[in-house]
């Protein structure tokens, strides 16, 4: 009986130590990142996850070539949060309003509805990523889509904003974020597309380069601009006081664009001219008279 008694009282410690196992490992994996956050206060990193996660192996990985927040025009830092973040100097890393917003969660309707509205709306949580989270993203992780990425990339971003000035944070992003296919770095967008430092961008280009953020492998300021104009108006229109909606546009580039239509040559019998028959027996009578 005693025996019995003992492996009775034994399972439920063995499943204890297991779920505190587990839950360690966890925890583990959620906060493991390297170099740690607070290397990066007075470090730049040589190239980024993403960086190396968008190499193609036939040439030269990007790196990246930093540029001062003093050396950043005041006016594209002010157009990059409007559009990107709009609370990024009052949150701690994440931003829980922008999530209910993003995921369609009411409070006032019980815990469980709004759980159940949370789930349904799920894949919206990529368009409430804060410029940490972001930031986040392109230094330590990938740009899956996985659930399970965004949960240890908000908890990077927490440990970024522990560890760094708002400051440091903007100026490490603007400098490791992807402004077009192979561009990276503020500076080196702003020359490609303008052919001026970044800090000489006048407020449309400011605000272009803004637009460009959330979708730049698939319209940048050259390359299919339609989407990139419509988005600079709206952040123009936010800079100067309008209360516009600027929609949440974060990793939209696996999104299929739609292809021109293809051209079809008309029928080669729709090209045929046909001549009356009295006017070509005309044109002969004139030849053999003229003969």
């Amino acid at each position: 009986m005693v025996r019995s008694s003992d492996m009775t009282d034994a399972k439920p410690r063995n499943l204890r130590r297991v779920a505190l196992g587990t839950a360690g490992v966890v925890l583990v994996w959620l906060v493991a990142v390297w170099p740690p956050p607070v290397w990066w206060r007075d470090h730049w990193p040589r190239e980024t996850a993403m960086m190396r996660d968008g190499a193609d192996g036939r040439s030269a990985r990007p790196s990246v070539r930093p540029s001062a927040l003093a050396d950043i025009s005041p006016v594209l830092q002010r157009m990059v949060i409007i559009a990107e973040d709009s609370r990024f100097r009052s949150h701690v890393g994440i931003d829980p309003a922008e999530i209910a917003d993003a995921l369609g969660v009411d409070g006032a309707h019980g815990f469980w509805s709004a759980v159940g509205a949370a789930w349904s709306h799920r894949d919206r949580l990529r368009g409430a990523s804060t410029i940490t989270q972001q930031l986040a993203k392109n230094l330590y992780l990938s740009s899956s889509r996985n659930p399970i990425r965004k949960l240890k990339e908000a908890a990077t971003a927490l440990r970024l904003e522990l560890a760094l000035s708002k400051d440091r944070i903007l100026e490490l992003y603007l400098n490791v974020a992807e402004w077009g296919p192979g561009i990276w770095g503020v500076d080196a967008a702003s020359r490609a597309y303008f052919a001026v430092p970044a800090a000489r961008l006048t407020e449309e280009q400011a605000a272009e380069l803004a637009a460009t953020l959330p979708h730049p492998r698939t319209s940048t300021p050259t390359f299919r601009p339609e989407r990139t104009l419509a988005r600079r108006g709206l952040i123009l229109a936010r800079y100067h006081g309008v209360n516009v909606y600027i929609p949440p546009e974060e990793e939209t580039d696996s999104l299929p664009m739609p292809l021109p239509a293809p051209v079809i040559p008309p029928a080669l019998d729709s090209l045929r001219i046909d001549v009356p028959v009295d006017s070509l027996e005309d044109t002969l009578t004139d030849r053999r008279t003229t003969d």
